[in-house]
């Protein structure tokens, strides 16, 4: 099983829409079995997939992975599972003497229920906490949709450097075999000052870019994405012509991250 990170030190970057369409995706296209898990106390993951009905959705809650011994035994037999967020998730970072145990016992879970899936998909919240830690300790593979503002561009450098989560330290230091597929550029319009920051962006991070073409990957703003996420469906099932051509660009962006992990 290949576990996909998905982390951001910033939230409303569309994040959550990102995970939940490339786990539809790997689902549906790909036809792989799937794991969904949930760190986000805002729970846009568990909201979109629990309204489309596509995924077996578990009792099981993701907190538990952190607080509790959980066996593979605990998950329904499925080949496309949500393990949903929940309201306890907040708490976590207020129980710091526990954090050691939380991150061992997702590591614990997910070693046991390897076999069962062949991609682990985790949303994280966008605080530097242990949801965030604990899933790139026991990650293969981070991706970090961002949006095109200076804000966030300023956010990479804790991203990557940050002092107790940052991707570098834990690479170097805990997990050596997590990998940074990239920094993906997300709800990108085509005004001057997008154009701009995308230029920025690409003259000091280029290394970390998404090759793809003669560019880099990134996803256009579309409505078909809010409206595929409201209805809890692939944006490529939505059936609107905005939806047809939000998949056709972003379907390569999706087959170059599978790719990237070895799984397409």
């Amino acid at each position: 099983m290949k576990t996909l990170v998905l982390a951001n030190q910033k939230g409303g970057v569309g994040k959550s829409a990102v995970a939940v369409q490339f786990a539809y995706y790997l689902a549906d296209v790909l036809k792989k079995r799937v794991l969904v898990i949930d760190f986000d106390h805002q729970r846009n993951t568990s909201k979109a997939i629990r309204t489309g009905g596509l995924a077996t959705v578990s009792p099981i809650t993701s907190s538990r992975l952190l607080t509790s011994k959980t066996d593979a035994a605990s998950i329904e037999h499925a080949d496309f599972v949500l393990v949903p967020g929940d309201a306890e998730l907040i708490k976590m970072e207020k129980q710091a003497a526990e954090h050691n145990k939380f991150a061992t016992n997702l590591y614990t879970f997910l070693a046991d229920i390897a076999d069962r899936f062949d991609v682990c998909v985790i949303d994280t919240n966008p605080n530097p906490d242990i949801r965030q830690l604990a899933s790139l300790v026991v990650g293969d593979f981070v991706l970090s949709p961002l949006q095109l503002n200076q804000e966030a561009i300023d956010g990479i450098g804790d991203l990557l450097n940050h002092d107790n989560i940052g991707i570098r330290k834990i690479k170097a230091t805990i997990n050596k075999k997590l990998e940074l597929i990239g920094i993906l550029p997300n709800i990108v319009e085509p005004t001057p000052f997008q154009r701009e920051n995308l230029r920025d962006l690409s003259a000091a991070f280029a290394k970390l870019l998404i090759p793809l073409g003669a560019g880099f990957a990134a996803i256009k703003k579309t409505t078909a994405i809010p409206e595929a996420q409201a209805a809890g469906l692939p944006v490529w099932k939505l059936g609107k012509s905005s939806a047809r051509e939000a998949w056709a660009h972003i379907r390569p962006v999706f087959s170059k991250i599978a790719t990237q992990m070895g799984v397409e």
